[in-house]
């Protein structure tokens, strides 16, 4: 309650009340001084009215200050339902709800409780775990995969090296008809494992390959994309698999304004 009464206004507007009854106080004893030492009628004449003005003047002020502080120090009414919806709970028992049900507002905010969980129970579904497209799979691998079996993290350019590594890569690229180069780095592979890249274009598949890796146990690589459409805006993803095990993905944007920008 002190709490509201000093966030508010009315301590200054109390402040101004009491400077001026202060003020038409010291008036009027000013007035009934000269009222009793003047020496003539019409002068002690003039100094009554003016107290008389000025005591009722300060009654009124103070009566108004009164009035006031006493408004101010009232707590305030709270006429606001609350309701705290518990986004990860259950809901009420049907105990609770026959306890409260003869309250009009109480029984509404269960609705609503009631509602906001039936419908995150619905919308919320399990993240489910990428899946190898089947035209990507079609090869029976001679090679079983090993446990320190790797490959790098992808990089994105325009253009690659002699040794496959990439010149200014980038995760941003403007529209247009160009090849962009995923480049990585692989350890523990075995010739006979099966594996496979797929791309996508903001989540649906675009194209793809598999075969069997020759490639060696490590060193590095590369995949390339040249759709015929060329690149448009929009989320690309690059997935890569061995023997049926993503191993690594990594994303890129085609945005001309951002790659403008410098972004």
């Amino acid at each position: 309650m002190s709490v509201v009464f000093t966030e508010t206004i009315i301590p200054w507007i109390l402040g101004t009340l009491l400077l001026l009854i202060v003020f038409t106080f010291v008036v009027a004893v000013k007035s009934w001084r000269e009222m009793k030492r003047s020496p003539y009628f019409f002068m002690r004449q003039q100094a009554e009215k003016r107290l008389q003005t000025y005591m009722s003047t300060s009654l009124v002020l103070l009566f108004l200050t009164v009035g006031i502080a006493a408004y101010a120090w009232q707590a305030p009414a709270d006429n606001i339902s609350r309701v705290a919806v518990l986004v990860n709970t259950k809901p009420p028992t049907k105990d609770v709800v026959d306890l409260v049900q003869d309250s009009p507002e109480t029984a509404d905010s269960i609705e609503l409780v009631e509602s906001l969980a039936k419908e995150q129970a619905t919308e919320i579904v399990p993240s489910s775990k990428p899946t190898l497209p089947k035209d990507f799979d079609q090869f029976e691998p001679t090679a079983e995969l090993r446990d320190d079996t790797q490959l790098g993290s992808l990089f994105f350019s325009t253009e690659v090296t002699e040794r496959y590594e990439p010149v200014e890569p980038n995760n941003i690229f403007a529209e247009g008809f160009y090849t962009i180069y995923a480049t990585f780095e692989y350890e523990a592979m075995a010739d006979g494992m099966e594996w496979a890249w797929v791309w996508r274009h903001n989540g649906e598949v675009l194209e793809g390959g598999n075969e069997l890796w020759e490639y060696g146990e490590d060193g590095p690589g590369y995949i390339y994309l040249n759709p015929e459409e060329g690149f448009e805006n929009g989320e690309y993803t690059l997935d890569v698999w061995v023997n049926g095990e993503l191993l690594t993905r990594s994303d890129l944007t085609v945005n001309t304004a951002a790659a403008a920008a410098g972004n």
